[in-house]
């Protein structure tokens, strides 16, 4: 679990990259991202529903992308102005960077 200090700083982060292009919001965008290879890391809600999670967790193993869990899919959306979001992908390697910093900081 995330504590909210750090999910603040995250989704301030992540609320940034929205806004640059540097991440794609939902299950479809970040499973393209993937699949063509430009994903960085994903942000996955951890009470997203099972349907959502098992279209896009396993290809993120697939393809050694790793995924930040412990902030919910409601935090996530409202980083992005939507109700609720799954997953939230970082495709920019430097805003990616950041956002490992920040959780490996304290060791999430």
């Amino acid at each position: 679990m995330i504590d909210d200090a750090v999910a603040k700083r995250v989704l301030g982060l992540v609320g940034l990259g929205l806004r640059g292009r540097l991440a794609v919001l939902g299950v479809d965008r970040v499973r393209e991202a993937a699949q063509k290879g430009t994903l960085e890391l994903a942000l996955v809600g951890m009470d997203a529903s099972e349907n959502s999670l098992d279209k896009v967790v396993p290809l993120l193993r697939a393809k050694g992308v790793r995924m930040i869990e412990g902030i919910s899919a409601a935090a996530l959306g409202g980083a992005a102005g939507k109700e609720a979001t799954a997953v939230i992908g970082i495709v920019d390697a430097n805003l990616a960077k950041g956002i490992r910093g920040v959780v490996d900081a304290v060791g999430a």
